[in-house]
């Protein structure tokens, strides 16, 4: 899975670059999440069987830091290469690159232990047909594309909610939500495959975690996009200085990760979250006070290096719980569930801010509304939206994860 993955995703990047117009550019994206969606939860499978001890501490630690170091990073070098050989090089770039790891991954990880690798092609496309719950995927991913659609629709103009599509669309997707959970719970009762079981939810801190990177996977993605139209918007800074701005990110972010790996054994799970939420929390609170001519090491500097800690550690302290609190015949489900989770809580971030901040801005008292100082009175009320999800991101791990003691392995 994690093989077809890399390489699914090396064609689809290439894909994005190749494009001839936006709406191509948006089918290679969205196949492009598909296809990094195969990688993610057999990732958590592959480092619990290959890894034991302090040794797989760090494994999910390193995970755990790709994400947010490699969105920061590929921002980073995104803006740079825009401003000289132009943007579609990135993506021919990162096609290379994703090749390389199919390459790499080809070469460096084990055979899968699983007994079903050894099955005929044909015992395994009957496998793939009956032990999957094809219907329960049909019907959320249904309505995981509707809500999408509507989110992006109301991005650019929030009155488009009215609209009569807008309307359908969203309202059959709300009630699809139901049918789903009905229908994986008829699959559980009968002893038939389901996508995500019900089941899966009656563990309290399985689903205080999902529920926590939800929102500070939202806040954390949704903070460095504002900065981003910040520095271009207002402070018209260019692609390679706004690239610039974000390199303390993946430093903090990568750091974070490390001490959580190093200490999760020996430091109690819920205070190295509250620690890395609170630290957090100061992020968009530094934004909040800023103006147009603002220097950039008196707030952007503070948000840039303190954003990525909460969502860093708790990722890693999260995939280390599931080990903790699933059999391994579940893990790579409740992987792939959590990560799913955090994709989720992206893009209804996004969606949210943007909304917030057009919809503030249309309503400030300055005639001309693309001013810096208008678009600022946006900027600043999705900077108080980040600050009130982190906070409370906080109260949850403070409720949720009381009493979970230390999840690391102190042997290896």
């Amino acid at each position: 899975m994690y093989l077809i993955g890399c390489i699914l995703q090396a064609g689809f990047v290439l894909g994005c670059g190749l494009s001839r117009n936006g709406a191509e550019i948006i089918l290679f994206r969205g196949l492009s999440g598909v296809a990094i969606s195969f990688c993610l939860p057999s990732a958590v499978s592959i480092i619990t069987s290959s890894f034991t001890g302090k040794r797989r501490n760090m494994a999910f630690a390193a995970m755990g830091g790709g994400q947010p170091v490699g969105f920061s990073v590929g921002l980073s070098l995104g803006g740079v290469l825009t401003d000289t050989i132009g943007w579609r090089v990135g993506f021919y770039i990162a096609a290379g690159v994703n090749t390389l790891i199919f390459a790499i991954a080809l070469w460096g990880l084990p055979p899968s232990a699983n007994a079903g690798a050894r099955l005929s092609w044909g015992r395994k496309w009957q496998q793939i047909k009956n032990d999957i719950d094809w219907v329960g995927a049909l019907i959320a991913s249904a309505s995981l594309a509707m809500l999408s659609y509507v989110f992006a629709s109301i991005t650019g103009s929030t009155s488009d909610i009215k609209e009569p599509a807008s309307i359908a669309l969203l309202s059959i997707a709300v009630a699809l939500i139901p049918v789903f959970v009905l229908w994986v719970g008829r699959q559980e009762r009968l002893g038939r495959p389901a996508i995500i079981p019900n089941s899966l939810w009656r563990n309290r801190i399985f689903t205080t975690v999902c529920v926590m990177v939800f929102c500070i996977w939202g806040a954390f993605n949704s903070l460095e996009t504002i900065l981003t139209f910040y520095f271009q918007d207002v402070q018209h800074l260019s692609a390679t200085q706004t690239s610039l701005r974000f390199l303390p990110s993946p430093v903090s972010g990568l750091a974070a990760n490390i001490i959580v790996g190093m200490f999760v054994h020996k430091v109690r799970a819920n205070i190295l979250a509250v620690t890395g939420i609170v630290i957090s929390c100061a992020a968009p609170l530094a934004m909040v006070f800023a103006g147009p001519t603002s220097s950039y090491w008196d707030h952007a500097f503070i948000a840039n290096l303190l954003n990525p800690t909460g969502a860093d550690a708790l990722f890693t302290i999260s995939n280390l719980l599931i080990t903790s609190v699933f059999p391994p015949k579940t893990q790579g489900l409740a992987g792939g569930v959590f990560n799913t989770i955090s994709q989720i809580g992206k893009s209804v971030g996004l969606a949210l801010v943007a909304v917030i901040a057009s919809t503030t801005t249309a309503n400030s008292s300055y005639v001309d509304k693309s001013s810096p100082d208008a678009l600022m009175v946006g900027y600043k009320a999705t900077f108080w939206f980040c600050f009130a999800i982190t906070v409370a991101t906080l109260a949850m791990s403070g409720w949720g994860l009381r009493g979970i003691g230390n999840v690391g392995h102190k042997r290896d």
